[in-house]
């Protein structure tokens, strides 16, 4: 009798002889995608260094210190 294995939430695994391995092209698309994923982080984390303004929080400030110089 053959025995079965169950992953850690109770889903029953396939047996070693039913899995079969991944085709050439599953293989590829993976890949492709893991590349165009990671390209796109990196590309946004660059475009957002790039056009990062530093004075966008100046506003806030010149409005605090109005703030401080009215209440005090």
């Amino acid at each position: 009798m053959e025995r079965l294995r169950y992953e850690p939430f109770g889903e029953r695994l396939a047996p070693e002889r039913e899995a079969g391995s991944a085709s050439r092209a599953s293989k590829y698309l993976l890949w492709a995608g893991t590349g165009l994923f990671w390209s796109l982080v990196v590309g946004i984390v660059l475009a957002r260094a790039v056009f990062f303004e530093p004075g966008v929080f100046d506003s806030f400030n010149r409005f605090a210190a109005y703030a401080k110089a009215l209440a005090f």
